[in-house]
């Protein structure tokens, strides 16, 4: 078990990388990956996640294509990256939507926040930089990828050897964000 040190460290480790290397990243390390993410937990344990794995270059750069905003410079590191996760919103099961109606909180988006950080976690455990995109042509990818138009695409995250320089965090200060017992 890793410690409350070890984890803070990662934690702190874990940044949006959005240059990458072309090596090619290990089976094992994508499976712990894939597994991270799939560990996740989910309200009422809905598990409203599809997670859409890409390692062909050539449909890589499809869905880079579909990610990218060239005239706003957004998102044109995708096609670097040696394995795309797109994450396809599930219908979640009965209880969890049930839960959603009566407060008003779409626990699936949660859930997929959720998955999707422990997929960041696990890659920068293995050494590998991350980037989660939210940005993208969705009827695009939905075509390229033949989802179904009745399901939502909600992240692309970029995994690769990052060639990024460790940038120092820049956070709001622990008295603006924290407080104990009362707002």
């Amino acid at each position: 078990m890793i410690d409350g040190e070890k984890m803070l460290e990662l934690i702190i480790a874990r940044q949006s990388d959005r240059r990458y290397d072309d090596k090619a990243i290990d089976k094992e390390k994508l499976e712990r990956i894939f597994e991270a993410g799939r560990m996740a937990p989910s309200a009422c344990n809905a598990q409203p996640w599809k997670f859409i794995v890409i390692t062909d270059k050539e449909l890589i750069d499809k869905v880079a294509e579909a990610a990218s905003a060239k005239l706003l410079e957004m998102n044109t590191f995708v096609a670097q990256a040696q394995v795309l996760i797109v994450i396809v919103r599930e219908n979640p099961n009965f209880s969890s939507r049930i839960g959603s109606t009566v407060k008003k909180k779409d626990y699936s988006l949660i859930d997929i926040g959720i998955a999707s950080e422990n997929i960041c976690l696990q890659a920068r455990a293995e050494g590998l930089g991350s980037c989660m995109v939210g940005w993208f042509d969705e009827r695009m990818l939905q075509k390229i990828l033949d989802i179904p138009r009745s399901k939502r695409v909600e992240l692309i995250i970029t995994i690769g050897y990052s060639l990024s320089e460790y940038r120092q965090k820049k956070r709001k200060p622990k008295e603006v964000v924290v407080s104990y017992n009362k707002y």
